[in-house]
């Protein structure tokens, strides 16, 4: 509503999109995305100038007598509010949502059953603004500094292999030993698939690695692991329940990189509401306790 409200007020979508700080093939699919769901045309558009429809001059008087009330209900409470009511976007990478996540924020809906929630796992850096996203766990640091940051945790990367494995080759006494050993070539991020970073004397080591598997997705990555098919490279966070399993064990642990942080980020310039403040707190008191970045 309030970007059919922009969109007409400012008198194009660029403007609008301008306004509110959004890109304009966001704008476009937001108002495509009203009329689909009111099943109604709300703008004529030409490449020259765009009316109101009349279904959208009625609904362009609800829509501003709807936000202004809600407006007042907002000033009325304020941030004062005991229980944290109404709708968040979240985002995360796919395991961790999966594994820590996911279960973390059920709790919360458990706890506060006013709250909505929808969890968007992807593995890419979503577009906080442009996708509608309110909240994103982000691991490694921040490059966006557009981004406010609240960091949780964080996360080791390890070497791990199964005890098979081990009984064949032998363990690893230095990460230049794994370029003569079976590796898992983890094609998830480009220029890492056979270039493992290491951490010796305060100095960055980078060792070229190789293997007859490779794979795209952690878990499948992890099962080949464990079946012995190499050595792989993980977030601490991936294989924790395989290591307490004795399914896998961690290597070169000596060697490990700077553990990378865990942040809850959200975009700047916002308002931050009681909702979001309540699962911020929530999340940072219960990942933990779940055991999440050990």
């Amino acid at each position: 509503m309030r970007t059919f409200i922009e969109i007409v007020e400012r008198g194009s979508l660029t403007a609008a999109a301008e306004s509110l700080d959004r890109s304009q093939p966001s704008v476009v699919r937001s108002l495509a995305a009203l009329e689909k769901h009111l099943g109604a045309l709300l703008l004529r558009r030409t490449t020259r100038r765009m009316s109101l429809t009349p279904e959208g001059q009625d609904y362009l008087e609800r829509c501003r007598r709807i936000i202004a009330d809600v407006e007042e209900a907002e000033r009325a409470v304020g941030q004062d509010i005991e229980e944290p009511r109404g709708y968040l976007r979240v985002t995360a990478p796919v395991e961790f949502g999966r594994k820590h996540l996911a279960p973390a924020i059920t709790s919360f809906l458990w706890r506060f059953d006013q709250a909505r929630v929808d969890l968007v796992l992807s593995d890419r850096n979503v577009d906080l603004v442009d996708e509608g996203v309110d909240l994103a766990l982000r691991i490694g640091e921040l490059a966006d500094s557009s981004l406010i940051g609240i960091r949780v945790g964080e996360v080791r990367r390890v070497v791990a292999a199964s005890p098979a494995l081990l009984e064949r080759t032998g363990e690893p006494e230095h990460p230049d030993d794994l370029s003569h050993l079976p590796c898992i070539r983890q094609q998830i991020i480009p220029g890492t698939e056979t270039r493992w970073r290491f951490r010796e004397s305060g100095k960055d080591l980078i060792v070229p690695i190789d293997g007859r598997f490779g794979c795209n997705q952690i878990g499948a990555a992890a099962s080949a692991c464990v079946n012995g098919m190499g050595f792989g490279r993980f977030l601490s966070y991936q294989v924790r329940d395989l290591v307490a399993d004795d399914q896998l064990r961690i290597v070169l642990a000596d060697y490990e990189p700077q553990p990378r942080p865990v942040s809850l980020v959200y975009p700047g310039g916002r308002l931050v509401s009681a909702r979001m403040r309540a699962l911020v707190d929530w999340l940072k008191d219960v990942l933990p306790k779940r055991g999440a970045f050990s």
